[in-house]
């Protein structure tokens, strides 16, 4: 059985929870997407790579968060999934601190995940919609629709589509506040650690709204435990 992912570990962490209903309210299935991932600790070897272009890093998943852990400059970057809010902290010089507002649309490592992509704020975001169920790689999924809060975000609207069975989040979209899609970040693989589901490769591509065309790619892989 596929167990569910968080996109909090950047779509890396896999943890198993109960089946959801037949045909939950999205904000149900919303919660279950969001829940605390963090029953086991690990630690990773991951990777940013965009063309020949790699940022080596780590996943550490435990004490309640995950943190990236990035060198050349230090940094880590915590991120914790409340019940009712997402809060993300950066560590620099050994002072932790929250990761303002401001900062939110600003890329990490120069590569297409932002802040805000990382605090996975559209899970909490109030009035989703819950459109028709779809297929992605082979699997059964819902398709919800998350208008974001006014002026409180890079996307005017987030689509996301979440497994059936298992609630993993399974790929995401989003949209400006012209309904044009701007973004769009997508499991490829999975893989088996330590008897865990973790990712193994997600893909994240920058859409043109314009021309609709795919113009930038950055994949996050997961190389193994340390």
């Amino acid at each position: 059985m596929m167990k569910r992912s968080i996109f909090g570990a950047c779509l890396l962490y896999l943890a198993t929870i109960p089946a959801l209903a037949e045909e939950p309210a999205p904000e149900a299935i919303l919660a279950a997407a969001r829940m605390n991932p963090m029953g086991s600790g690990i630690t990773l070897q991951a990777q940013l790579r965009a063309g020949s272009v790699k940022v080596p890093f780590l996943i550490e998943v435990g004490a309640g968060a995950v943190r990236y852990g990035f060198a050349e400059p230090q940094q880590d970057i915590l991120l914790r999934l409340g019940e009712n809010e997402s809060t993300l902290e950066e560590r620099r010089d050994g002072t932790k601190v929250p990761v303002p507002i401001s900062k939110f649309d600003d890329s990490i490592r120069g590569g297409l995940i932002t802040y805000e992509d990382l605090a996975l704020r559209f899970l909490y975001w109030k009035n989703p919609r819950l459109l028709e169920s779809q297929t992605v790689r082979s699997r059964d999924a819902w398709k919800i629709e998350i208008p974001a809060p006014r002026a409180a975000s890079q996307y005017g609207v987030v689509r996301v589509w979440i497994d059936k069975q298992s609630a993993a989040l399974l790929r995401i979209e989003g949209y400006d506040t012209t309904g044009r899609l701007v973004k769009r970040f997508e499991v490829i693989s999975a893989q088996k650690i330590d008897d865990q589901w973790m990712l193994k490769q997600m893909r994240v591509e920058r859409i043109d709204p314009e021309s609709r065309k795919t113009t930038g790619i950055t994949y996050l892989e997961v190389l193994g435990k340390k």
